[in-house]
């Protein structure tokens, strides 16, 4: 199923504490049938109605109609979260003159894609790596990873999420993210505490969903809520 990406993030959007969840594009169908409680539109973004923050990327692909969407969400004058294909269609002077909040998520090899450099070179030096993407692209970047980092494009220190574990690793568990974080931005939360907040409600969620054994996408999503009690018992 091509929208599953999607499926993912809108799945961590609903578990983030919005109001209301609008999915934007091709795969309305699939989402309405997985989440009756969300709003879908096919688009265009500009189109679809009044939103507090935008997440592109999971599932978006890479021909014309992707980067058209990529090109409106940054438009935009509300917080933009971009990961996985978004990223690949990004223009980094567009970024730079947003007067609105853009969060970046990417992992090492997109971050080094985005960078010029080889995945090595990002892997073997993560903190200079996160620095530099934040003070090129003037965005606030979670660098995720076996230890995922967050910084701003300014001076700044950068932040080191606790909650990770190796079960994050599993295919689309960053779609989850994504939407989660997406989620807290439209809440009202600056960058930077949405992108750490998400973060470490994403690392809780994961234990929760694992209890020590191998963990889906779906269950990382389904564990937010155990993570959001014990966010409230602490």
């Amino acid at each position: 199923d091509v929208y599953k990406r999607q499926i993912l993030a809108v799945a961590g959007a609903l578990r983030g504490g919005a109001g209301a969840v609008r999915y934007v594009g091709p795969g309305a169908d699939a989402v309405i049938a997985r989440y009756p409680e969300a709003l879908v539109h096919a688009g265009p973004p500009s189109k679809a109605g009044r939103v507090q923050a935008w997440v592109v990327g999971p599932g978006l692909g890479d021909g014309r109609s992707a980067g058209a969407a990529v090109a409106e969400v940054l438009a935009a004058d509300v917080p933009v979260l971009v990961d996985a294909d978004g990223l690949r269609l990004l223009d980094a002077e567009t970024v730079r003159t947003r007067t609105a909040p853009t969060v970046l998520t990417p992992h090492a090899g997109e971050a080094a894609a985005l960078l010029g450099t080889a995945r090595e070179e990002v892997e073997a030096g993560r903190l200079a790596a996160v620095r530099e993407l934040a003070a090129r692209y003037r965005a606030t970047v979670l660098l995720k990873g076996s230890t995922t980092l967050i910084a701003e494009a300014r001076d700044t220190p950068v932040r080191v999420n606790p909650t990770g574990t190796s079960w994050l690793a599993t295919a689309g568990s960053g779609d989850v993210l994504s939407g989660l974080t997406g989620s807290l931005l439209a809440a009202g939360l600056a960058p930077r505490d949405a992108a750490s907040v998400g973060a470490y409600l994403h690392g809780l969620a994961a234990r929760h969903g694992s209890d020590g054994a191998p963990v889906s996408a779906q269950d990382v999503a389904d564990g937010i809520r155990a993570a959001w009690r014990d966010v409230r018992a602490g």
